[in-house]
């Protein structure tokens, strides 16, 4: 076991992530450092990776969830915990049989010509070569996964689990298969779920006709869809609208087919939308179907699986479905029956692989009877044994549960798991078991045919918690790590995976299967777009980590939203967490550079430190009980800026150009207890920031660990409340109060930064502050010289002044500045923003442009006065304060 990462003798000036970012990863995984039992006898902490599929490249979604996972599975591993990430992938079913048809057909042949034992061969053939490429794409990202542990849906354990499951419910009456309306694709030729439909709003049209009523007259319907006319069963309307109340029991005319069906009075009718009657076709919308059922309400399917019209649509069967919309509208102008045609947006299904549009259609399959499952899963998340971040998804998820339907499980599709049901061809029962059978269960004939569908691939996905783990079997690992800890997905899939994770977890263990479900939102571009091909506007994560390193997309989209919100993300964000990294690395190399053989002490000694390093110290700890509470809450995004701005803002910027001083100065006393905080808030820096940017903390580690261990493996730093000075906080505020002001004066009278000043300084009551700190106004503002006034003394006059606390420093105007040329310079800049001005003015007093320009034109235009006028005022401010 090497326990010390290879690094060169001297640090370099930078850290180069692409050669040494893979190196760490791979001396992590080689010592073992993934895997709980580096804290064997430790509480574990567990997180079931969500599975990608082995057809998919990284994407932005996967880039996310890993490193949340990872920054929770460093984060526990650090705090003692016995830290397991599983690793896995799904077969995915519709997703990976449709790159293999589509190889097939490159070929010349498809699954159909091949027969399914050669195509299943060749799926695990496709599987094989791919699989891993996701599995490397994360370890790029530096993914801490026991990779021993990794499992994949199809494999012997998790299929073992998948039939138990299956043949359980069957035993427990909890499926049943019969026809319901389903989401079919007719180009996949299978059931979909409601994940692989995307619904997307699209220009159509809304065809408005009569339905002749028996006995004379007519009721006015609007339809999206005239080609289901054919399957309706009634016409709806609203129970209190006083236009149709009279027709309420009587029947109307099925166009062409002249089939009588009612009229009916049915609450869920809009009267504001189309005419205030609907046409109700529960064979072919879901919407109908529940009020067919509510009515009683024959149900017609008039669709054959190819989207092609049968029998029940009488002349048109035989007709593509969207030509047989136009046939029949043409048939109903000739009858005299149509009123008119308007565009109208509405919103269309489409598959999500395929992209035609999803039919929704009776059709016999396999179902879960969901209710007794839902109860338990809406048990637990409303008596807390399961907690939900963040929390407002609860009320989603509530709403959700308690109106789900039945779960159609089956899917027409050869790659999956073969659903173990076969049918005896003769008494016509079914056998359901563990084993493949032999005979039939109820009659022992041999002649038996296996159900020739797969389940759905959130069937097997929602045993993942528990069946990567063994179960059925209580194995060792199902025993100490079940159930796991955290389910950390995107907020998109709460119902269609996590929801069944819930619920089978529930039925099948009777525990929850982790204590809490954590959603993150979306990954979108800078403008708040989904990303897409189409627009352009893809971040490829690869392409990213090549370019900037995995710590800077890590810290970006970690630092980036708040649980649950999407995320914008920007290259220029990116690169500005690559910069964050390059100073993490610079002050580090500053301290190790300055360390010299001196071993620091482990804590250092309090008393003997003067202001700026019991304020460093004191920030730290504050810093550090911020974190460890923003943790407890989730809250990561927070908590990494925080720690961010601390070592930028605060450790960088003022204590370590501070302690140049005594850096170089003689005093080794003084030099020592200035390198022990150094070291000591450095050291608990790269320990905070390891799971936010983990290669190149470890990096620096390797030059400035105490010891030989690595910090993955590092204790998570403890806030040290003897650390926490609220006096040396405050003086040091009005120090650093006093510090900007004077730059900003500089800065504002342009003064060169080389030249030194004189700061005339009524000191109030911190004096004696003033007199110890002289030093850091020389360091930090180039002030040659601090003159303390008398108490009462006069103010100088032609003197910018900052103010700190009850402490004034004067800075005179002629010792910054040459007097007359400033005087000339503000002139000219007066007289050219008053031309810009008038200018303005001018325009928008111009009726013509106000009335006419696009109103955000003109609010730029305000906007530009109230600008120029503001910088006016300041420079005249200047001009006087100049004035002789």
């Amino acid at each position: 076991m090497t326990t010390k990462f290879t690094a060169t003798t001297e640090m370099p000036a930078l850290f180069d992530f692409n050669d040494l970012e893979m190196s760490i990863y791979h001396w992590w995984q080689d010592n073992g450092w993934f895997k709980p039992e580096v804290n064997p006898d430790a509480d574990p902490f567990v997180i079931a990776i969500p599975p990608p599929n082995v057809t998919g490249a990284l994407h932005n979604g996967h880039a996310m969830f890993v490193s949340l996972e990872d920054l929770m599975i460093r984060h526990a591993r650090m705090s003692g915990r016995a830290a397991l990430w599983i690793p896995g992938a799904d077969h995915a079913g519709i997703a990976t049989q449709l790159q293999v048809e589509r190889l097939l057909r490159s070929e010349g042949t498809s699954r159909q010509e091949v027969g399914r034992d050669e195509f299943l061969r060749r799926t695990w053939e496709w599987k094989n070569k791919y699989a891993g490429r996701i599995e490397d794409q994360l370890r790029r990202l530096g993914a801490s996964c026991d990779w021993d542990r990794e499992r994949f849906t199809l494999d012997e354990g998790l299929s073992r689990a998948v039939r138990e499951a299956f043949v359980t419910l069957w035993e427990q009456a909890l499926l049943y298969r019969g026809p319901r309306l389903i989401n079919w694709s007719p180009g996949l030729q299978t059931a979909v779920s409601d994940l692989e439909v995307e619904r997307v709003e699209e220009q159509g049209h809304l065809y408005y006709f009569n339905y002749p009523v028996k006995g004379g007259g007519s009721l006015p319907v609007a339809t999206t869809r005239p080609e289901t006319i054919l399957g309706d069963t009634a016409v709806a309307v609203h129970p209190e609208d006083p236009r149709y109340k009279a027709l309420v029991g009587k029947m109307c005319i099925v166009p062409v087919l002249n089939r009588e069906i009612p009229i009916i009075a049915d609450e869920y009718v809009d009267r504001e939308f189309g005419t205030g009657a609907v046409k109700i076709t529960p064979g072919h919308d879901p919407n109908d179907y529940v009020i067919g059922q509510r009515h009683n309400l024959p149900v017609i399917n008039i669709m054959n699986t190819d989207a092609t019209l049968n029998a029940n649509a009488g002349p048109y069967a035989g007709m593509d479905r969207f030509d047989a919309r136009k046939a029949l509208w043409a048939d109903m102008e000739a009858q005299g029956i149509t009123l008119r045609v308007q565009p109208h947006t509405h919103v269309v299904p489409r598959s999500q692989r395929g992209g035609e549009i999803v039919e929704p259609l009776i059709s016999t399959q396999w179902f879960v009877k969901i209710e007794p499952l839902a109860e338990k899963a809406l048990g637990a998340v409303r008596d807390g044994r399961i907690k939900i971040v963040p929390d407002h998804f609860e009320r989603v998820y509530f709403n959700w549960m308690e109106n789900i339907e039945d779960w159609c499980i089956s899917r027409q599709l050869w790659w999956g798991h073969r659903i173990p049901a076969w049918y005896c061809d003769d008494c016509g029962e079914i056998t359901v078991t563990r084993e493949d059978p032999d005979h039939c269960a109820h009659c022992g004939s041999s002649k038996l045919r296996q159900d020739p569908d797969v389940l759905d691939t959130w069937f097997s996905s929602g045993l993942w918690p528990f069946s990567t783990l063994g179960w059925p079997e209580q194995t060792p690992d199902l025993q100490r790590y079940y159930p796991t800890s955290i389910m950390e997905t995107g907020y998109d899939i709460l119902f269609f995976w996590v929801a069944r994770m819930i619920m089978m977890g529930l039925w099948f263990t009777d525990e929850a299967p982790f204590h809490t479900v954590y959603l993150h939102g979306l990954v979108r571009d800078e403008h708040g777009r989904k990303m897409s091909k189409s627009y352009g506007n893809v971040i490829d994560p690869i392409e990213t980590v090549d370019k900037y390193g995995a710590d800077a997309l890590r810290f970006t989209l970690l630092t980036g939203s708040a649980p649950g919100a999407d995320l914008n993300l920007a290259e220029s964000r990116i690169e500005y967490s690559r910069n964050f990294g390059n100073k993490l690395w610079q002050m580090s190399r500053f301290v190790w550079s300055n360390l010299d053989g001196y071993t620091p002490r482990a804590e250092p000694d309090v008393a003997a430190l003067d202001l700026p390093s019991r304020w460093i110290l004191s920030r730290l700890s504050r810093l550090m009980s911020n974190v460890d509470r923003l943790f407890e809450t989730y809250q990561y995004s927070e908590a990494g800026r925080q720690i961010l701005d601390f070592m930028w803002s605060e450790f960088a910027d003022w204590y370590l150009e501070i302690s140049k001083n005594a850096l170089y100065s003689d005093d080794t006393a003084t030099r020592e207890r200035v390198l022990d905080v150094l070291f000591y808030v450095v050291n608990a820096g790269l320990r905070l920031l390891h799971p936010y940017m983990p290669f190149i903390t470890e990096g620096i580690w390797t030059y400035l660990s105490p010891d030989d261990k690595p910090l993955i493996l590092a204790s998570w730093p403890v806030a040290n409340a003897a650390h926490v000075d609220d006096a040396a906080e405050a003086d040091f505020a009005i120090l650093t109060g006093l510090v900007r002001g004077i730059r900003n004066a500089r800065a504002e009278y342009r003064v060169e930064p080389a030249r030194r000043i004189t700061a005339h300084v009524d000191a109030g009551s911190h004096g004696d502050l003033l007199d110890a700190y002289r030093g850091l106004f020389s360091r930090l503002c180039n002030v040659s010289e601090i003159d303390l006034l008398q108490p009462d003394s006069a103010a100088p006059e032609k003197a910018a002044a900052t103010v700190s606390a009850d402490v004034t420093v004067y800075l005179p105007l002629a010792d910054l500045i040459d007097l007359d040329a400033e005087r000339q310079r503000l002139g000219s800049e007066l007289d050219n923003l008053s031309q810009q001005i008038a200018r303005a003015e001018g325009l928008l007093g111009n009726e013509n442009f106000v009335s006419r320009a696009k109103p955000e034109v003109v609010q730029r235009e305000r906007d530009k006065l109230e600008a120029l006028t503001a910088s006016r005022q300041a420079v005249q401010e200047r001009l006087t304060a100049l004035a002789e």
